[in-house]
Formats: structure tokens, C-alpha cells, sequence
């Protein structure tokens, strides 16, 4: 049975107008494998403002208890501390493991209402992750979310879905006081940058994204993810490899060999060495984390372009999912506590208010498995003729599929949106 447990407690502090406590510890973070130190949530100054998305002006709460681990894997990576194998541990104990990560508010207006279902673990979740790929010489107000991933599970508890919206997407961005911007209409990896500008940090970035995303498809959230994928290499280091299927042969953009070492081109060029070109070959295959990041990352040189790379990092968060249900990672304590410790700077999260301890024990029924993959589009280009892509009228039946919690009556009858990544 759920957990019952109050998404939005009542506070002494200022909530939201939803009633969602804000509460955000500004943190440096590192991604993991000994990266440059990435920009704090909220990394502006106001130490991520309030619910509202206005000024900050409000008092904010501070919370001693943790809203959410850095790695779960119901939300992406979220799932790898769910699974429907004996989780070891009681909710005190993972509670203990989870304590101390850093919390941030990424929703801003975008939080699911009370009215809406969100006062309890009961009703379906809808999870908004955005990946980035953070690098030190990028400020913290000038980096896109060109990863937009929903994450859907049903009132059953007992199935999850991903449906990946096209970085290009062509949106209408509201006006965002804690920025200064002032509203428009672009593509919609734009709504990050420019609700993290002016001192919004990465916190203003995720509360426009998610209105942004609101505005679009009328989906509210439950919470929010932003996700480092170069972060992610410690964490697939942690569970040894990871099963990907290679679609379509690539050489990367991103990467090369020197001296049979794979490294960035750019700290590739100041060896001065020769240098040998990273080659994805096509087939099934065990990778190890950089090898699999990197072939998460391209998109250029794809046939279908953002949509295949979609569909490789949907694959990539599946076989993560996988890899830590079969390993025993879940059903071991030390294992499962050196993989929320690998996770390191992979995720900054925003729960509204659920302690990770419940909202792990609510989920135990979802594994990998039961994680399925869905296209936008067909998985193709829908261009508008304007440099940005449209969403086909089956992608918005699928997103009020999502609201009204049918989607597993919508993927039934359509079938073809199902990814066919293994």
C-alpha cells in the first residue's frame, strides 16, 4: 500500500501558492570522477527564491530532514533505489544514508495544487527531469536544459514512464520576475537559461523550464530532477557497466583516444599527441561510464538527430535502472550506500516536501523493467519551418494522457510510441 504522507506540511515559514515548502541549501558540487566543481542550485545569490518565482523576497524554511537522495531511480536515476527485489534497510536507515544532500526549489508555480492530487503519495507522480552537462568554464546563469524528460507513474505505483520533449520544441516562455525576463517565444531549451540569468541560478532555471512546460502541455509536477549526466560516470563506474544498444554507428564529437586513453578533444589537442577518434560501433554491448556518457551526449551526427539521442539517454537511465536491480546493489547495505555516495553531484532534487524514505518505500514496486521508453513525433522531425519543432497532435493526446492518468490505456492503443531501444 502507498505511504500516506503530506506532500506540502504546514510550515512557519512562507509556502508557495500551491502550499509547497520552499527550501533550497545552495552547494558546490562535483561531478563525479574528480570534475570541475559545478555551479550551486540557485547559484545567484537569493539561494533559489521562492515558490512563487517572484523576487525572493520571502522568508524561506529550512528543513532538517532530507526531500531527496541525489540518486533515486524513480526519477531517472531515481529508480536504482526502487526496485521490486527486498530493499535492505528500514525507513530509518535509508533515511540515515540519504541525510545531509542538498535540497533545491525547481517548481516555482509548475507545483501539482492540492486540488490537483499532490497532498499525498496516493494519487499518480509526475517527475520533471532536466539534464545538463555542466562544465566549469560555463557560469552558472548560462547553461541549457537540452535533456527534457517527464517522468510519469500511474496511481498503481507499479509502472513508470519516460517521454523525452525535443530540446527544439517551439514554446511560448512566460515572464520571469526573478530574471528579468520578460517573456517570449523560442525553442524551449531557452527557458532554462533564461530563468537562471540575472542571478536566477540553476534553481530559476528549472522553475521557468517547468512553468514553461505547464504553459505547453498542462502537466503540474510532483517534483523535479536537474541531472548531470557527466556526473553519471561514477555512478555506472559503481555498478561496473552497463548493457547499451548502439543503433547506428557514430564517432563522437566530444572525444578521442591518446595513447589508448579516451579523453576530451579539447585536453586531447594540448597533449600535442596523436590523436584517435572514439568510434561507437553498432550492436549490443558492456560499457564503461565514459564510454556510455559519451554516447548519450551525440546528436549532430545522428539520422534523427535530438530524438535519437533522446532515446539513447532514455536507453542509458533504463540500463542504470537494470544493471543495479540484477547487481544486488538494492538488497545489499554497503553496496546501495556506495552508490548513493557515487551518485556525488549527479542530482540536485526537489521533492515538495516527501521524506526520501517514503517515497522509496512507495516506490518499491517499480524496477527497471517495468520502465518503458516513449517517443514524441514518431521520433522524427516535426519542423515548423522556423528552425524549431512542433509537437504532433498524437504528442499532445499523449500529454493529456499523462494529466488524466489513462497513458497506459494510450500506449495500448498506440503502440508506435513506444521506444524500441533495448
Amino acid at each position: 500500500m502507498p505511504v500516506q504522507a503530506s506532500r506540502r506540511p504546514s510550515s512557519p515559514g512562507s509556502a508557495a501558492p500551491s502550499g509547497r515548502v520552499a527550501a533550497a541549501i545552495p552547494v558546490q558540487t562535483r561531478p563525479a570522477g574528480g570534475g570541475p566543481t559545478l555551479p550551486p542550485p540557485g547559484s545567484g545569490g537569493d539561494g533559489g527564491g521562492d515558490r512563487s518565482g517572484g523576487g525572493g523576497s520571502k522568508k524561506r524554511t529550512k528543513r532538517k530532514d532530507p526531500l531527496w537522495a541525489r540518486l533515486t531511480v524513480v526519477f531517472g536515476a531515481v529508480l536504482m533505489l526502487s526496485s521490486g527485489v527486498a530493499i535492505v534497510g528500514s525507513k530509518a536507515l535509508i533515511g540515515q544514508a540519504t541525510s545531509g544532500i542538498a535540497k533545491g526549489n525547481l517548481l516555482g508555480e509548475a507545483g501539482k495544487s492540492d486540488a490537483e492530487g499532490g497532498a499525498s503519495l496516493d494519487g499518480p507522480i509526475d517527475m520533471l527531469l532536466l539534464g545538463v552537462d555542466a562544465r566549469e568554464r560555463w557560469a552558472a546563469d548560462d547553461v541549457r536544459s537540452d535533456s527534457i524528460i517527464i517522468l510519469h507513474i500511474p496511481a498503481t505505483h507499479d509502472q513508470a514512464y519516460l517521454i523525452s520533449i525535443p530540446r527544439d520544441t517551439e514554446a511560448q516562455i512566460p515572464a520571469f520576475e526573478k530574471s528579468g525576463y520578460g517573456g517570449g517565444s523560442g525553442k524551449i531549451n531557452a527557458a532554462f537559461q533564461a530563468g537562471a540569468a540575472n542571478g536566477g541560478g540553476w534553481e530559476g532555471g528549472a522553475q521557468l523550464m517547468a512553468q514553461t512546460i505547464k504553459r505547453l502541455t498542462g502537466i503540474s509536477f510532483d517534483g523535479a530532477a536537474i541531472i548531470n549526466f557527466g556526473g553519471f560516470k561514477n555512478v555506472i563506474d559503481t555498478l561496473g557497466t552497463v548493457r547499451i544498444c548502439v543503433s547506428q554507428e557514430v564517432q563522437s564529437l566530444h572525444m578521442s583516444y591518446v595513447d589508448g586513453k579516451p579523453m576530451w578533444n579539447a585536453d586531447a589537442k594540448k597533449t600535442g599527441k596523436s590523436r584517435t577518434p572514439v568510434v561507437h560501433k553498432k550492436g549490443c554491448q558492456q560499457m564503461e561510464g565514459w564510454a556510455a556518457l559519451d554516447y548519450s551526449r551525440q546528436r549532430k551526427t545522428l539520422k534523427n538527430g535530438d530524438y535519437d539521442r533522446q532515446a539513447n539517454q532514455q536507453q542509458l537511465i533504463k540500463a542504470m535502472a537494470k544493471k543495479a536491480t540484477e547487481g544486488g546493489m538494492l538488497t545489499n547495505p554497503t553496496k546501495m550506500n556506495q552508490l548513493i555516495k557515487a551518485a556525488g553531484g549527479s542530482l540536485v532534487l526537489d521533492t515538495g516536501g516527501v521524506k526520501i524514505e517514503n517515497f522509496i518505500f512507495t516506490m518499491r514496486g517499480v524496477t527497471g523493467n517495468e520502465l518503458t521508453m516513449l517517443k514524441t513525433n514518431n521520433g522524427t522531425f516535426n519542423a515548423n519551418g522556423n528552425n524549431t519543432e512542433g509537437l504532433n497532435e498524437e504528442t499532445m493526446a499523449m500529454f493529456r494522457a499523462v494529466k488524466q492518468d489513462k497513458l497506459a490505456e494510450f500506449v495500448f492503443t498506440h503502440p508506435e510510441v513506444i521506444s524500441t531501444r533495448k
